[in-house]
């Protein structure tokens, strides 16, 4: 094929997704809400970004650990830099504190992606503000995979919001308007294990705590299965 078609390909989607899209999407043909919990594994991730341009920014970190039987597995973790296109420093990535030599370094996101889709497996996705990463991921897939991720997601914002929400008022009956649903504000809120903010993989186990803690009190309140969850979030799957 000419060199110069291909990008066109891609734009019209004509070339098959990778191979690990197709398994992925597989995966998830006959998904079912209605099992406990418990059932489920979770893969809790966050991505590092060059900034929030959804057009023009790029993913350069991502961090995730798995879950299983409402468990953080500190032995099943996830942490890779990718290597964008643009490696310029600027306001976010010393945020981040990743050097330009490290992104030097970096595996392209071709070579990134596939491992943490066969990470993630048959797991639902969790992240905090969940949207912003699978847009990122989903964009960075489209364009070196050819498709998007098939994983169902939950967002711990959302949750978080449901849940304060739902008990939470003042003295006069009102919801309190001034909380903060940053992850590190919750995570002081609630009592929770604090992690070093800006670094995809301590930001994916500092929402696994926050995640965890947000499903005992939802269970604690009757809500034992995915879709209930799903209902009284009001969360989109």
């Amino acid at each position: 094929m000419l060199s110069f078609l291909k990008p066109f390909r891609k734009m019209l989607s004509l070339d098959p997704p990778h191979p690990v899209l197709l398994k992925n999407r597989e995966q998830f043909i006959d998904f079912k809400q209605g099992a406990p919990l418990s059932d489920y594994t979770f893969v809790v991730c966050d991505t590092e970004l060059t900034g929030l341009n959804k057009r023009k920014d790029e993913i350069i970190s991502i961090g995730a650990v798995r879950i299983v039987n409402l468990q953080i597995e500190l032995d099943q973790t996830f942490h890779r830099y990718i290597r964008p296109t643009n490696i310029n420093p600027n306001e976010a990535t010393l945020i981040h504190r990743i050097t330009p030599e490290e992104l030097k370094k970096a595996d392209s996101a071709q070579d990134v992606l596939p491992e943490f889709i066969e990470f993630c497996d048959n797991s639902l996705i969790v992240g905090h503000f969940v949207g912003l990463d699978m847009h990122f991921l989903n964009k960075t897939s489209r364009q070196v995979l050819g498709g998007t991720l098939s994983n169902p997601g939950i967002d711990t914002m959302r949750l978080a919001r449901r849940f304060k929400d739902s008990g939470r008022t003042d003295h006069y009956g009102h919801h309190d308007q001034a909380s903060s649903y940053t992850l590190d504000a919750l995570a002081k809120e609630f009592n929770l294990p604090v992690f070093k903010p800006h670094d995809a993989l301590e930001d994916a186990l500092q929402t696994a705590y926050l995640f965890l803690y947000l499903l005992k009190k939802f269970r604690d309140g009757g809500i034992n299965s995915l879709k209930e969850l799903y209902q009284a979030g009001r969360i989109r799957s």
